[in-house]
């Protein structure tokens, strides 16, 4: 067994993050995570240090012929007795799936942005008369295709969380992955990092051009500017924009979900275990808080901005909270 995987079950037994190995080494994340993807190798003062904080020879760090002897694992602790074995069969399958459920969950994100776009141009046209159809028939054409969009984006999303239950455990509980497993999501983010870029970016460029339609539309048409084709056309591009987003942050995630990274650290997943019901009740909420703004008003173009609010309150409510629970 090569150094860099000595490091990595090392670790996970010990049930550090690689932020916490860094601290205890006085070494920053990214020089770990690089020992841990073969990429680099650490000094000799590193390994003495790392040979004193687990608990095994120099000899067993640097001699690759060199297996785990017993004395070289950990006691089993309440913590260790929780870690979920992932083989790598197991991790491949879940990489394989969310490839696949990135794109189907995108859509159905893109097919609600999209869903109030013809009730929005059919009113639009039907007041300023452009269009010869009686008011409730084209608000009922509007309705009709608006809430067809929305069930088959609600039925894509509950069949993906039907069919994604079995990996649910990745993202709540503790992990160790089987030999080789670190190295090959490492691989596999390294060569999806630039499309991930690539997506990110051009998803989050149409969101803020996204409004320009509605400028266009003020400034050629001046007073004759409600037509509904601006608010059309900028749903169409935050839809585009959000897909993007949506997709590659999903396949972006599912690297950070087997490596235990960014949003899921095992710190965060026991922090998110404690926010469980906290999630389910602010998410109804504002999903009601959206669909009640948006009835009242039929301001489905301007409407959409309570998701990106409530996703930057989300962080300030979950902070909140975790004050309260220390303080208490």
């Amino acid at each position: 067994m090569i150094l860099a995987d000595k490091i990595i079950e090392l670790r996970k037994k010990n049930g550090w993050s690689q932020e916490e190995l860094a601290e205890q080494l006085n070494v920053s994340r990214q020089s770990v995570s690089k020992w841990e993807g073969a990429q680099s190798v650490p000094d000799m003062n590193r390994i003495l240090k790392m040979s004193e904080i687990f608990g095994v020879s120099t000899d067993f760090l640097l001699k690759d012929e060199m297996e785990f002897p017993e004395a070289a694992v950990p006691q089993e602790t309440p913590e260790f007795s929780e870690l979920r074995d992932v083989s790598m069969e197991e991790a491949s399958s879940y990489l394989a799936y969310k490839q696949k459920s990135s794109g189907r969950i995108a859509l159905g994100v893109m097919m609600c942005i999209l869903s109030p776009v013809l009730e929005i141009v059919l009113a639009a046209m039907q007041e300023s008369g452009r269009l010869s159809v009686a008011e409730n028939i084209a608000n009922g054409i509007g309705l009709t295709i608006m809430f067809l969009l929305i069930g088959s984006a609600v039925a894509i999303f509950v069949m993906e969380g039907i069919s994604g239950s079995r990996f649910e455990y990745l993202e709540k509980e503790l992990l160790d992955t089987a030999y080789g497993v670190d190295g090959m999501v490492r691989d596999r983010r390294e060569k999806f990092r630039h499309t991930y870029t690539v997506q990110l970016v051009t998803g989050i460029v149409l969101c803020v051009v996204s409004v320009l339609p509605v400028f266009a539309e003020m400034m050629f048409l001046g007073e004759n500017a409600e037509t509904g084709i601006g608010e059309a056309c900028l749903l169409v591009l935050v839809a585009a924009g959000v897909f993007l987003i949506v997709r590659c942050c999903i396949i972006w995630g599912s690297f950070h979900v087997l490596l235990e990274e960014g949003d899921y650290t095992r710190e965060k997943k026991e922090e998110g275990k404690k926010n469980e019901l906290l999630a389910t009740i602010y998410w109804c909420s504002a999903t009601a808080i959206y669909l009640g703004i948006s009835f009242v008003t039929g301001a489905w173009g301007r409407t959409w901005i309570v998701w990106p609010v409530a996703g930057v309150a989300y962080g300030v409510v979950t902070a909140a909270a975790k004050l309260f629970r220390q303080k208490g």
